[in-house]
């Protein structure tokens, strides 16, 4: 006689479906859209193709719809999880000796294995291992994957010679891939380094730490950003939110003796009052998570009535962390020259405007200090 469970097993948290591809649609990086056919529904997919390999028209394909189902923004795909009739083969030496033995979202249904930057056995294992600090590279943290271009914008106006490294954490998207930021990037940076649970970049790292330390010894760069992908998570509350982890990463950076520099997340055209003036995101991150100190860079030239805001918002920061207001003279231009067609919680430059300059402001910022130590007087 077998004995029941005490409780019932929860209810699956993936709705799932098989479906028929009707049409291909963009491709960039390691992503391809789609569209589905699931019963009378035609639904928006996407397949990373490394993962499951490429579907074509007429393929039946096993399909998440979770996020499809509940109409989120920036991940509201459903996602291809297997073409059943036509699998990839097995990646190339999964499984020997070299190959990486990294897992990423671990113990899931998807995890994938890759190699490590940081690990044993890889050509920059002996690099990692002896670093043991940034040498003061100023790196740029923002809340929002959306600030990337931006602050890339804001280093590279001041020089476009300053090589920029990008880590990305992993509060958003997980797979570098989803996001077509990077893909319209692909030259302007050193690289991308994906830590903890996101993957996909030109390097893999277990965590900030060794993301950071490969930025500065394996890629080379001058200056690094840290955001998570594209997306993130918050639920109204003071701590519940995927941004939190900005302040972490900052603890990374002054641990790690690098000169760390707070992108503010302002606006004056967000419709919550959470987020006008500057975001209780940055508040939290920079003035409580954070620990050790960092620069925040407050836009010059968004208008009287918003800087007053930002004035009295930032008046509460603790001592050890520095405000520092940023001519933003020539920086509407960098941002309409980026090769990004910006965007940020479905809003344009012209829309949130301020938004995007405080990104470009810590940009120029963290150049000022990779190039002269300081600011320009």
């Amino acid at each position: 006689m077998t004995s029941s469970p005490s409780s019932p097993a929860p209810a699956s948290r993936i709705r799932w479906r098989r479906g028929r591809v009707t049409e291909l649609g963009r491709s960039w990086r390691d992503a391809q859209e789609m569209t589905v056919k699931v019963f009378d529904d035609e639904i928006r997919a996407l397949a990373h193709p490394s993962l499951v390999g490429t579907p074509e028209i007429g393929d039946e394909v096993l399909l998440n719809t979770t996020a499809w189902a509940q109409k989120l923004g920036t991940g509201g795909y459903a996602l291809v999880v297997a073409v059943p009739d036509r699998l990839p083969a097995d990646p190339e030496g999964l499984g020997t000796p070299g190959a990486g033995h990294l897992v990423k979202g671990r113990y899931t249904p998807l995890q994938v294995t890759v190699q490590g930057v940081d690990e044993q056995d890889t050509e920059h294992h002996e690099a990692i291992a002896a670093a043991e600090d940034l040498g003061g590279m100023p790196v740029v943290v923002a809340d929002l994957h959306s600030a990337l271009p931006a602050v890339l914008a804001g280093v590279h106006v001041t020089d476009p010679a300053l090589r920029v490294a990008y880590v990305m954490t992993d509060g958003g998207a997980l797979p570098a891939a989803f996001s077509r930021t990077l893909d319209a990037l692909d030259g302007s940076l050193a690289g991308v380094v994906t830590v903890g649970q996101a993957f996909g970049g030109d390097l893999e790292a277990v965590t900030v730490h060794t993301g950071l330390l490969a930025a500065r010894h394996v890629l080379r760069a001058d200056v690094t950003i840290v955001t998570q992908g594209p997306g993130n998570l918050g639920t109204g509350t003071p701590w519940g939110f995927s941004g939190v982890a900005a302040g972490e990463a900052c603890n990374a950076v002054h641990v790690l003796g690098g000169q760390t520099i707070g992108a503010l997340r302002i606006s004056d055209a967000d419709p919550r009052p959470r987020h006008r003036g500057v975001s209780h995101h940055s508040l939290t991150a920079f003035g409580r998570v954070a620990m050790g100190g960092v620069t925040l860079v407050a836009p010059r030239g968004i208008g009287s009535e918003l800087g007053k805001q930002v004035e009295e918002d930032l008046a509460g920061q603790p001592e050890r962390n520095l405000i520092e207001w940023v001519d933003t003279e020539g920086l509407d231009d960098a941002l309409a020259g980026s090769p990004v067609t910006m965007s940020t919680m479905g809003r344009s430059v012209a829309e949130d405007r301020a938004y995007f300059l405080a990104a470009a402001a810590a940009g120029r910022f963290a150049a000022q200090l990779a190039l002269f130590g300081a600011l320009p007087a």
